[in-house]
C-alpha cells in the first residue's frame, strides 16, 4: 500500500469503471475521475473547482437529484431518463446521488455516480428485435407452406404449356416470364422458411479467419466490372470457436455481398476481428465468456437515419431487387449463436456491420 492513504484512495477512485463526481457544500466540483471525464466529455481541468450547476445546466434531472441529496441527505437513483450529450454523440446513463459524510455523520458534500448504459441499451434492442423475429417467424412458416403448394402447381402448368407450344411461338417468351417470376417467389418463400424454421446447430470448431479469408477470396473473383479493394485485419490470437460453420459462412457471405453492393468504383471493404472487452456473456451453468467482434466496413454512401431502425425488419429493403429478408436471416443466425449484431453508419465513413459472438471453445 502507498505511504499516503489518500493516494491509495485516489488510485481506487480513478480505477473505478463508473463515473464519480464529488460536489462540496458550496456546489463546486472537487473531484472528477477518468470514467466521468469519458462519460460526460468534461475534463478534470474543465470541471474541477467549477459550480456543478453551471457545468450541467442543461441536464435538469441531475441538478434536481444533486440538490435534493444536498438538502435532505437522501440517496437518489435514476436509471431511465438521463442522456448526456458529447460532441457528435449522446450517451444514456444511470445516475445515483449519495451524501458524502464525515465520521461523525456530518454531510460535507454529494457524490454523483454515473454509469454508461449504451451497451445495455444495445442489448435490450437486440432482445426486442429477436422477440419480433420470433413472432414473425411463426406467421411466416404457416404462410410459406400455404404458398408453396399453389406455386408448385403454377410452375408445373407453365412447364407443360411450354412443351406444347411451337419453338417459334412468341407465347414461349411469356411462359419464360412466368417461370422466372415463380422462381423469384419461390426464393422468397424459401427465405421465409429459413427465417422461421428452428433447427439444432451443428456445432464444430470454426476458424473464423479461414472462413472469412475464403469468403473474401471468392468474392474478389465475383467483383465483375467494379474496382473494389479488400483489406483484412485479423487478431491472430483469437482461437477457433464453437459454431455452425455453414450458417456462419451464410452470415458473413451475406454481409460481405451487401458491402460490395453498397460501394461504387474504387470502393474499399475492410474486415477486422477483435476481442471485445466491454461485453462478457454469462450463461447459466457455464463459465463467463468473452466476445469476439467481426467488423465489416464499406466506404459506400452509408444508410439513412430513417432506415437504420428498420434494417433488420423482414421485408424492409433499400435494394430494387431485394427481398428484405437477408439481414433478418443474418440476425437470426447471430441470435442462434447467442451473439448480437449492430450497425453504425455515417455518410462520410460508410457503414460498419459488427457481429459479436461468444468466445466459446
Amino acid at each position: 500500500m502507498p505511504n499516503h492513504l489518500g493516494e491509495y484512495y485516489a488510485d481506487v477512485i480513478d480505477s473505478v469503471g463508473d463515473g464519480v463526481i464529488v460536489i462540496d457544500r458550496a456546489g463546486e466540483v472537487t473531484l472528477i475521475n477518468p470514467a466521468a471525464e469519458e462519460i460526460t466529455g468534461i475534463s478534470k481541468k474543465q470541471g474541477q473547482g467549477q459550480p456543478f450547476d453551471d457545468i450541467f445546466a442543461r441536464v435538469q434531472t441531475l441538478l434536481e437529484m444533486t440538490a435534493k441529496t444536498a438538502e435532505t441527505g437522501m440517496a437518489i437513483s435514476d436509471y431511465e431518463n438521463i442522456v448526456l450529450g458529447k460532441v457528435g454523440h449522446a450517451t444514456p446513463v444511470s445516475a445515483t446521488t449519495s451524501p458524502l459524510l464525515k465520521d461523525n455523520g456530518e454531510q460535507i458534500g454529494t457524490i454523483l455516480i454515473l454509469r454508461d448504459l449504451s451497451n445495455i441499451r444495445e442489448l435490450e434492442r437486440a432482445v426486442r428485435q429477436a422477440d419480433r423475429l420470433s413472432t414473425l417467424g411463426t406467421l411466416a412458416a404457416g404462410l410459406a407452406h400455404e404458398i408453396k403448394n399453389p406455386l408448385g402447381g403454377i410452375k408445373g402448368a407453365a412447364q407443360l404449356l411450354e412443351r406444347e407450344l411451337p419453338e417459334a411461338s412468341e407465347l414461349r417468351d411469356y411462359i419464360g416470364v412466368v417461370l422466372k417470376e415463380v422462381q423469384r417467389v419461390n426464393k422468397i418463400v424459401e427465405e421465409l422458411l429459413e427465417l422461421a424454421s428452428p433447427r439444432p446447430l451443428k456445432l464444430v470448431k470454426v476458424n473464423l479467419h479461414k472462413t472469412l479469408g475464403d469468403i473474401l477470396i471468392l468474392q474478389k473473383r465475383a467483383i465483375g466490372k467494379k474496382n473494389i479493394s479488400f483489406l483484412q485485419q485479423f487478431d491472430t490470437s483469437i482461437p477457433p470457436l464453437l459454431g455452425d460453420e455453414s450458417l456462419l459462412i451464410q452470415l458473413f457471405l451475406n454481409l460481405v455481398k451487401n458491402a460490395m453492393e453498397a460501394v461504387s468504383d474504387d470502393g474499399l471493404i475492410k474486415v477486422t476481428s477483435r476481442v471485445v472487452a466491454d461485453y462478457v456473456m454469462t450463461q447459466k451453468g457455464e463459465r463467463r465468456s468473452r466476445m469476439v467482434a467481426i467488423d465489416i466496413n464499406d466506404n459506400g454512401p452509408g444508410v439513412r437515419k430513417d432506415d437504420m431502425e428498420r434494417l433488420f425488419t423482414p421485408f424492409f429493403t433499400t435494394k430494387s431487387n431485394g427481398t428484405g429478408l437477408g439481414l433478418a436471416i443474418c440476425q437470426k443466425i447471430v441470435s442462434e449463436h447467442r451473439g448480437m449484431i449492430k450497425v453504425d453508419s455515417d455518410p462520410t465513413q460508410g457503414t460498419t456491420f459488427t457481429v459479436m459472438l461468444p468466445l466459446i471453445q
